[in-house]
């Protein structure tokens, strides 16, 4: 028998706040914990009233899709980054996309930096400021399909995809793969060490032998390295394709 909602939440609730702490190390200070949590459990409580039982099904794989959709909903509405700070962002990745097109290669953080005409330190310190502009969720673009049948595909919203929206996220998950396989190889790693092996920044610092600070720096590189390939691939926002910054 299919447990009822009532059992359903309290056998998940832990969940919400695992999601919770994954997502709140890479935001910045001002975002509390408890916000995300209370988001996070309206959208496990939408998940138990939404779901419907099937025999390939997974619960847990669906109730994290409306967890995590409900905490970037909640940062979203929040407007939690000053504009200051995502024009910075988006700085670094038109510069890393004109010097892409012009040297058919990633560039290097020298290179950025005079790109955009500052010293390297100064480039580092805007990478740190940075930090958290976006949230890459890599992980959720092999998920969405775990455990579930084609005949009830769920997209990231929680609602009944169709084959366009299908389509249009497969494209999107082959130009996402392109995008990290062409990261250097040690941003590659750090990819990995987070989203596949699940290590915290601590633990990633310790493999890749840097501080902490810098792991968050190389981190800040490699999404705004990704955005640029995804932007030159007519993969922006404003195209009317899935918002990617559900992802990044």
């Amino acid at each position: 028998m299919f447990p009822s909602e009532g059992q359903l939440i309290a056998q998940y609730a832990p969940l919400v706040r695992r999601q919770a702490l994954g997502l709140i190390g890479r935001l910045p200070a001002s975002v509390e914990l408890d916000d995300l949590m209370q988001a996070g459990m309206i959208g496990l409580l939408d998940a138990v009233r939404r779901y419907q039982e099937q025999p390939e099904a997974q619960f847990e794989t669906y109730a994290i899709t409306r967890i995590r959709g409900a905490m970037l909903d909640e940062l979203r509405g929040q407007d939690w980054l000053p504009r200051s700070v995502r024009t910075k962002a988006r700085s670094i990745e038109q510069a890393v996309q004109a010097l892409h097109h012009q040297l058919l290669r990633p560039p290097t953080e020298t290179e950025i930096a005079q790109e955009m005409g500052v010293g390297l330190a100064e480039y580092q310190t805007l990478l740190e400021e940075a930090h958290g502009v976006q949230v890459l969720m890599v992980e959720d673009l092999v998920q969405h399909r775990e455990g579930l049948d084609g005949g009830a595909l769920l997209d990231a919203a929680g609602g009944e995809g169709n084959p366009l929206d299908w389509l249009m996220r497969d494209g999107l998950r082959r130009v996402l793969v392109q995008a990290i396989e062409n990261l250097p190889e040690r941003e590659q790693l750090l990819l990995s060490l987070q989203f596949e092996q699940d290590l915290n920044q601590k633990e990633i610092a310790a493999v890749l032998q840097v501080t902490e600070g810098r792991v968050s720096q190389l981190r800040s590189q490699a999404v705004a390295r990704i955005r640029a390939w995804l932007a030159s691939h007519s993969w922006e926002p404003e195209a009317g394709q899935e918002n990617y910054e559900n992802l990044l």
